[in-house]
């Protein structure tokens, strides 16, 4: 492919367009070109020009995570978003700040930091594939990734205010933040938080800050199994002591679940909680300024390899890490498992050289063990939520848990369904059909081929 094959409606919409090569490969899928805008207008001309000419599109950022979901159907365009790469605006008396989509995380950390304040996402930064390990703010809204700081911050969708994006035919929407009016009754920002791109580029985000922490030290422990370490976690999070994460992490099945609990605030504040939360964990806890060397590693567990994401009731840590157990057991496995307990997000990893077959049966007996009979109203209810619908939190059922594939190789991918039963896959269609009704925006990257 050469760059005299763009097409000239593309060429004149973007002032940077080439035709793609091998590594602009999408989860496998070869590209034809890659556009780079520099600003909004740009991003809305050139998805009006790939619409002119019929193109799919796919957004990249940093491409960290790019290998995440379904290949697409197909990839004609790949939209890169780090020329957008600025801070729009910072109020640092409001604890808002507006960015363009391509900017990196760090870059934007340390625009923050000059005022002591922070975004408070902490997601895992996997190597991508041309060696980039610093994610951008679109691809952290886009994947829906948090780290961490998930317990007490919450997530990306969670923390943005405002967002600005364009839709597959050129039309640029924005909602929330500083902006006169919603477009068509949705919350844009949640809708596509974790949308993987299927319904439009998001270009800009606006988010709320929190000031950086005085002193941060961890309280770690050494839990015998299961059972202990959810004893730990659920005395950690239900203290008065404002943990802002509790984390675990066990290298392989025989061994003991690590637990980590972060505090944060004013050092002398942090220094009185963490000498109680260690007597409230009892004989072994230790307290350090530094975190311990498993920690936030989440969905990098196996970069490379498998990790499977397993979304459950806090309360019900212990039956979550007895069924992996079971489920790893019977596919000859021994994965790592570990990340957000007391938030109720788990990543169980296995390497890339597990046999697919083995791994198919890992994943399947995972949903097998952790579906319950409240598994289909809590699965439709949250989604409701997330596509903007005002529907309402389900009530709690330590009966219910998903587990969907983050990523894979080629071979699993192949042999098992990533995202797994979707209740709500007709609302999820049906929102796709109304903001992207040539199904033209990272075709088949969602559940359900969306």
């Amino acid at each position: 492919m050469t760059a005299d094959l763009v097409p000239g409606t593309l060429a004149r919409a973007c002032a940077e367009v080439r035709a793609a090569g091998p590594d602009d490969a999408v989860a496998g899928v070869g590209a034809r070109f890659v556009a780079c805008p520099g600003d909004v207008a740009e991003a809305a001309a050139v998805l009006r020009a790939a619409a002119d000419e019929g193109l799919t599109a796919v957004p990249r950022g940093a491409g960290t995570r790019l290998a995440w979901g379904c290949p697409p159907d197909r990839c004609d365009l790949v939209i890169d978003t780090r020329g957008l790469n600025q801070v729009l605006e910072h109020a640092a008396g409001d604890l808002v700040v507006r960015v363009q989509a391509g900017v990196g995380l760090s870059q934007l950390a340390g625009v923050l930091a000059a005022a002591g304040q922070r975004l408070a996402l902490d997601p895992p930064a996997p190597a991508s594939g041309n060696g980039q390990r610093d994610g951008t703010v679109g691809g952290v809204l886009a994947c829906g990734v948090a780290g961490p700081l998930r317990l007490r911050y919450g997530t990306p969708r969670d923390l943005a205010i405002g967002i600005t994006v364009v839709r597959a035919d050129g039309t640029v929407a924005r909602s929330g933040g500083k902006v006169v009016k919603n477009v068509a009754g949705y919350d844009l920002g949640k809708l596509f938080a974790g949308s993987y791109g299927t319904l439009g580029l998001i270009v800009e985000a606006a988010f709320r800050l929190h000031p950086l922490p005085g002193a941060i030290s961890f309280v770690t422990l050494d839990a015998a199994d299961a059972a202990a370490a959810h004893a730990a976690v659920e005395a950690a999070a239900s203290s008065p002591l404002a943990p802002s994460a509790a984390e675990i992490d066990r290298p392989a099945r025989q061994a003991p679940v690590r637990v980590g609990i972060l505090l944060e605030g004013d050092p002398e504040g942090v220094a009185e909680r963490c000498a109680r939360m260690a007597g409230l964990l009892g004989a072994g806890a230790s307290v350090s300024p530094e975190p311990p060397s498993w920690w936030g590693r989440g969905a990098a567990a196996a970069p490379d390899g498998t990790v499977i994401r397993i979304g459950f009731w806090a309360e019900a840590l212990a039956g979550v890490l007895e069924a992996v157990d079971a489920a790893a057991s019977d596919a000859g496995l021994d994965p790592v498992v570990g990340g957000s307990a007391a938030a109720g997000v788990i990543h169980v990893a296995v390497g890339e050289d597990a046999p697919a077959d083995a791994v198919a049966r890992l994943v399947g007996g995972l949903r097998a063990a952790l579906g319950g009979p409240s598994a289909a109203p809590a699965a439709a209810a949250e989604l409701a939520e997330f596509a903007g619908t005002g529907g309402p939190a389900p009530a709690a059922s330590p009966s219910w848990a998903s587990a969907v594939v983050l990523h894979a190789p080629a071979e699993v991918r192949a042999a098992v369904d990533l995202w797994g039963p979707v209740p709500a896959l007709g609302l999820m269609r049906a929102v796709k059909d109304q903001f992207d009704p040539g199904h033209r925006m990272a075709p088949g990257r969602f559940a359900g081929g969306i």
